[in-house]
């Protein structure tokens, strides 16, 4: 009899242990909010040359979790599959260059815009190439699944161009573009404007933008909790300053929309 009551003590014991170990699991995941990244995407998330992620939304997303009370992991993730990877629940925010759209509205809640961009093609500088049109019967790249394919599709030009070559991500495409083996990239102002300061690349941007936009962060339908808290935070970024530390630091001026 006794050795079945140390037997029950025991289990209870072990049950015990498990149960406190998954609460305590449970409680971490729950303070660390995951954030799906495109880690070849700078000035907004990238990776140093000691292969560190860093970037705009990188510190500006770190910053918004702080004042949340939560810690962050950045998940590097296949950009066309970003809003799979958010319906999931692998993870918990789109965060990083993610331009708000109607199509994309139909699938997640977005904050407010926090930053402007467009949608620009860019060449070699010693191209002919000037203005949209000249796009015609050339090769041209960008990322798949991205806000550069849908402002492509939605012009004019788009009839007349020769072959549109799509990428995982803009870096490929710009080195495409720098072979040869492309005539003009369609990329994020933001992104290239970066490259051509940073990287001194011989690119230039031609005269006609195709499209305007704004960022946001993209949030999983039905988590309105976490909306309301995120916004709450970036908008208390604006107030005391922090955004605009941040985007000084990447931009060399407050680009944050307020």
């Amino acid at each position: 009899m006794k050795r079945i009551s140390t037997i029950v003590l025991v289990i209870a014991a072990l049950f015990s242990i498990l149960t406190g170990c998954s609460s305590k699991t449970t409680e971490v995941k729950d303070n660390t909010l995951v954030i799906g990244i495109d880690d070849k995407f700078a000035p907004m998330g990238f990776r140093d040359k000691d292969n560190k992620i860093v970037g705009f939304d990188i510190d500006y997303a770190s910053a918004a979790a702080k004042k949340m009370g939560k810690k962050v992991k950045f998940q590097p993730i296949d950009w066309s599959t970003k809003e799979a990877e958010l319906s999931s629940g692998r993870i918990d925010l789109i965060w990083n260059g993610y331009t708000i759209t109607d199509e994309r509205k139909k699938k997640v809640l977005f904050t407010k815009p926090y930053l402007k961009n467009a949608q620009v093609v860019v060449t070699m500088a010693d191209s002919k190439l000037t203005k949209l049109n000249d796009l015609a019967g050339k090769v041209v790249g960008l990322q798949t699944l991205s806000s550069a394919s849908d402002a492509l599709d939605a012009s004019p030009i788009k009839a007349k161009i020769k072959t549109v070559t799509e990428f995982s991500d803009n870096v490929q495409a710009l080195t495409d573009l720098k072979s040869g083996r492309l005539d003009a990239v369609v990329i994020d102002e933001v992104v290239i404007d970066y490259y051509m300061s940073k990287e001194n690349e011989a690119f230039k941007i031609l005269n006609e933008s195709l499209a305007p936009e704004e960022y946001g962060i993209g949030v999983k339908k039905g988590n309105e909790d976490l909306l309301k808290d995120l916004q709450k935070a970036l908008d208390e970024m604006n107030e005391d300053g922090t955004a605009a530390q941040i985007s000084e630091k990447w931009f060399g001026e407050n680009k944050v929309l307020n």
